[in-house]
């Protein structure tokens, strides 16, 4: 029998038998509230639409609920990472001689998005820095008043880029 996920904030039932979601109280496959935050998939950052639901990652043009989704990233990574991981000190990311916050270094990765809008919640250090630039100027940008470290944080994300794409 197929799990029951609430739409809303893509918690799965934990009994059989639960008609409502013990997070948000809304019944299992009802929509989501209007008003209400929409779910996230950790793995790849992507917000549920309207319906609750996710484009599958296995079958083209179906909707897929978050569990569902989460489950379908065994089949489609976003990236290598445990290689990434293999780089991460604590709640931190090094890079050649740089750290920055892993969690920000990683969905900029997978997303591309290194500003956090106007709450600017995400850490600017040298390696966050480099990610913006890559972005605006290319990896091989000749930037003019460029600094030497600048240069060599620039490489260090690309390079890191590079590997964790390859996958």
């Amino acid at each position: 029998m197929k799990t029951q996920v609430c739409l809303q904030c893509g918690t799965p039932a934990r009994k059989r038998s639960s008609t409502f979601c013990g997070r948000c109280g809304l019944p299992f496959g009802a929509p989501p509230r209007s008003e209400g935050q929409l779910a996230t998939c950790h793995i790849c950052y992507q917000t549920t639409g309207e319906d609750g639901k996710l484009d599958s990652l296995d079958a083209r043009g179906q909707r897929v609920d978050l569990q569902r989704h989460l489950a379908e990233h065994d089949h489609h990574s976003v990236g290598d990472d445990e290689y990434l991981e293999s780089l991460r000190e604590g709640d931190r990311i090094r890079i050649d001689r740089w750290t920055a916050s892993f969690d920000v270094v990683r969905r900029y990765l997978v997303t591309g998005v290194v500003e956090a809008g106007r709450r600017r919640t995400f850490e600017h250090n040298m390696i966050v820095t480099a990610m913006t630039q890559i972005r605006r100027f290319g990896t091989d940008a000749n930037i003019m008043g460029d600094q030497p470290e600048w240069q060599a944080s620039r490489s260090a994300v690309s390079s890191l880029m590079e590997r964790y794409h390859r996958s």
